[in-house]
């Protein structure tokens, strides 16, 4: 079976995009096993913890990523090079996530027969 591919592309806090595609991922972990998770570019940020949402007034969900083992959500994909690229390569993630090249990562989506952005 094909799977269904979340790409997380932005950073966390400036907009609602990494909230709604972290829900959209638990929501549908109900009804699929087969989900894969890409962080390429600045979603990348969705990943670090200490992060503190509160005080640029947002809410924080990036410890809500957690769950993500709970739904079985095993494929988790990051770009080694956008973490390097922001100078993330060494820190520690708040989630097992494989750390790949952007070319596997574009391997992988082709594996993918559907991609949500977000």
């Amino acid at each position: 079976m094909k799977k269904l591919g979340f790409v997380f592309s932005s950073a966390p806090h400036g907009s609602a995009s990494g909230r709604e595609g972290l829900d959209a991922v638990l929501a549908t972990s109900n009804y699929s096993e087969d989900l894969v998770l890409f962080f390429v570019g600045d979603g990348v940020l969705q990943l670090l913890a200490g992060q503190s949402p509160g005080v640029v007034l947002c809410r924080d969900y990036i410890s809500t990523f957690k769950m993500l083992s709970l739904c079985d959500v095993e494929e988790i994909y990051v770009c080694k090079d956008s973490l390097t690229e922001r100078g993330l390569g060494d820190v520690p993630l708040i989630i097992d996530a494989k750390k790949v090249s952007t070319e596997d990562i574009t391997v992988y989506l082709g594996q993918c027969i559907k991609v949500l952005n977000f």
